[in-house]
């Protein structure tokens, strides 16, 4: 009996599907349920949540979520050696764990949610985390159909996700992060804990997506993150030639030298440098 239900031991459960973890899955089993108790509990009062959770694996942070009270996970799982432990957590906790067996990339849950909003709650693969969190991100039309998203990545990926300008790790996912999101590091966890043991420190990051970023377009601020940050190291009346326009319009748009480097720039800098581009083009396809 584990701590937090009277299944099994996730350990056992490993061992009776033979759940060997695949690196070509990007798994990295989650063992601890007090681990996965905390990560479940970041995710605020789950009394009358919807979670969406991605690759649930053995099931250790869905029997979370279910003890710790959700009124309902839909469990995304590609992997079909984890569905039959998946369907024993569902005959646990009856009418509210619905799994679907398939490829988190592109899954929509929109037509599971009946209009609801969810909160999304992973331990992600490695290999397609930060994919995943941009096409988050990218939702259109915004505010999204999730009210939070509790997420673990790696140390470096989530020190990316939540930096600000002047620091190391910030760059193009740190625009994108908080220009849509607040963003935080809630805590880290070591890597021993998992099974296999990765060779980094993995943290489990929350966003709150903002209800009214500041106005542009997202693929123009994308643009100008790409190009900005495509040569770091090089000044952005340089690096900002490659969109086609004067980088200098851009630049006096976002109120800062163009002599600066991308790493200085605010968001809200690149999202009035994306405004500028954006009227730019706009004016070049009346001409």
């Amino acid at each position: 009996m584990s701590a937090i239900d009277d299944l099994p031991p996730l350990r056992e459960v490993i061992r009776q599907h033979a759940l060997s973890a695949r690196k070509s899955l990007g798994q990295n089993f989650l063992l601890d349920l007090n681990l996965t108790a905390r990560i479940a509990r970041a995710a605020g009062p789950l009394g009358d949540a919807t979670i969406v959770e991605i690759g649930p694996g053995p099931g250790g942070l869905t029997r979370a979520l279910l003890a710790l009270g959700a009124r309902r996970v839909i469990a995304v799982e590609r992997d079909e050696r984890a569905l039959a432990a998946l369907q024993e957590i569902s005959e646990r906790y009856p009418g509210r764990l619905e799994i679907v067996a398939g490829d988190a990339t592109g899954f929509d849950p929109r037509p599971l949610l009946d209009g609801e909003r969810a909160t999304i709650v992973a331990n992600l693969p490695y290999n397609i985390a930060t994919s995943l969190l941009i096409d988050w991100l990218s939702i259109e039309p915004w505010p999204p159909w999730y009210d939070m998203m509790v997420l673990m990545f790696q140390r470096e990926v989530a020190e990316r996700i939540v930096a600000h300008e002047n620091e190391e790790a910030y760059g193009r996912l740190a625009v994108l992060s908080n220009w849509r999101a607040e963003t935080k590091i809630l805590f880290d966890i070591s890597p021993a804990a998992f099974v296999p043991q990765p060779k980094v420190t993995s943290s489990v990051v929350r966003l709150v997506p903002r209800p009214a970023p500041e106005p542009c377009d997202r693929r123009a601020l994308e643009q100008v993150a790409a190009a900005a940050f495509g040569q770091r190291r090089k000044m952005l009346r340089q690096s900002l030639k490659s969109l086609g326009v004067d980088p200098a319009r851009l630049a006096a748009a976002a109120q800062v030298d163009p002599t600066r480097r991308a790493e200085t720039v605010p968001v809200s800098g690149f999202v009035a440098m994306a405004r500028e581009l954006t009227d730019i083009r706009n004016d070049k396809s009346i001409a």
